[in-house]
């Protein structure tokens, strides 16, 4: 049997001791007095302390710490159809990936609210550098993603990744849930990586990729933020891609984005659960394509579009197209008040001298516009 140590999470034997080890490090300290106000630290460390397995930490815990920052950044939760899944299925949940920290949290929090198993969730190792970040990101049933690897390396790590998901979700009925890409998505233009299925297929063994997908169960999901708290922290990535330069990350870029991305204004958050990919669709791609690269391309296409049509547009998405374009195309779906608001955002967060940037930061919200109108054109 492969050893997986190098990548796995907690298992519920071993959540004490993490616990023990790490509620007093003062950054997890940190979190926990956010999570319970008011309430003397011994009485946290003993609720804390009380949970004996992930599952314990996660909804005595953390869920609770979710909430907070949803009732502290944002105008609510909203979701929809989870009530299609099966309460006793596990799902490869694959969505796209805005937010670092809160896109698996707040599935996570419908999952539990829906009476649906929770997810074991994929993340980067390079996010995770710090033990304290490590051991929280284990207690909350993360597996690490390796990166920055040679090919030769690469390759051998993403056989096993691809085999340790497998385990997963085929042999232990666990669910799992990966961003449809390497990174977040920084434009808004939601994009399936095909190296992310390519990597999934490698642990199929015998089967087809129709018969292997169909196994896990692929439930595309969309999650849209009403506003984007790290959209400015973005910018700089988004121009040196455009202009074509090399694009070096400062010290703590990621951790400030985690902070800013829970503390930040979000607005309404919307998640939605398109149907799980059937085996039949499955075959029907398998039927039109004439290699399994062409299979691939085509999958990832039919995730994008179910991503796309299920992503809630808000007024500032509309807003933000009509502003790009000069244009009152979409103006029944948004207020006077909500554009001026929309614009005065607008003016605090870019340099109105730089065209590129003002058409970078306006095309983070109109993108979700364009890939539906596309979409929609594509169908007539």
């Amino acid at each position: 049997m492969t050893n997986y140590d190098d990548i796995r999470f907690y298992n519920d034997v071993e959540v004490q001791d993490a616990l023990k080890e790490y509620v007093k490090h003062p950054m997890i300290k940190g979190l926990l007095h956010y999570t319970f106000p008011n309430v003397a630290f011994q009485k946290i460390e003993e609720k804390v302390l009380a949970c004996r397995s992930i599952r314990d930490f996660q909804t005595q815990i953390i869920y609770h710490t979710v909430q907070k920052v949803l009732s502290k950044s944002s105008e609510g939760l909203f979701y929809s159809g989870f009530e299609r899944l099966q309460k006793e299925e596990s799902y490869l949940y694959i969505s796209n990936h805005r937010d670092i920290v809160l896109d698996t949290s707040l599935l996570n929090v419908v999952l539990y609210e829906s009476d649906l198993k929770m997810t074991a969730s994929a993340i980067g190792d390079n996010l995770v550098k710090k033990p304290f970040l490590l051991a929280l990101s284990k207690l909350n049933r993360n597996f690490l993603v390796k990166r920055g690897l040679g090919p030769r390396e690469m390759l051998q790590s993403s056989q096993k990744l691809s085999e340790y998901i497998k385990q997963l979700l085929v042999e232990e009925k666990r669910s799992v849930w990966m961003a449809q890409r390497e990174g977040r998505t920084k434009d808004g233009n939601d994009r399936t990586q095909q190296g992310v299925l390519k990597m999934l297929a490698m642990a199929k063994g015998n089967d087809s990729l129709a018969e292997y997908f169909g196994k896990l169960k692929i439930v595309p999901v969309a999650i849209s933020y009403e506003f984007d708290p790290t959209d400015v922290l973005k910018l700089p990535e988004i121009l040196a891609k455009r202009m074509e330069t090399i694009y070096i990350k400062s010290a703590n870029e990621d951790f400030k984005s985690i902070l800013k991305g829970a503390l930040g204004n979000k607005g309404r958050i919307h998640i939605a659960a398109g149907e799980p990919v059937s085996v039949e669709a499955l075959r029907e791609i398998e039927a039109k394509s004439g290699s399994v690269n062409e299979q691939l391309q085509n999958l990832t296409a039919s995730i994008d579009h179910r991503i796309h049509s299920n992503y809630t547009l808000w007024p500032a998405n509309y807003i933000a197209f009509d502003l790009l374009n000069s244009s009152s195309m979409f103006e029944e779906h948004y207020t006077i008040k909500e554009k001026r608001q929309f614009e005065r955002r607008l003016t605090r967060r870019v340099d109105f001298k730089n065209a590129l940037e003002v058409n970078s930061y306006l095309l983070m919200y109109a993108n979700p516009v364009i890939n539906q109108k596309n979409l929609h054109e594509q169908q007539r």
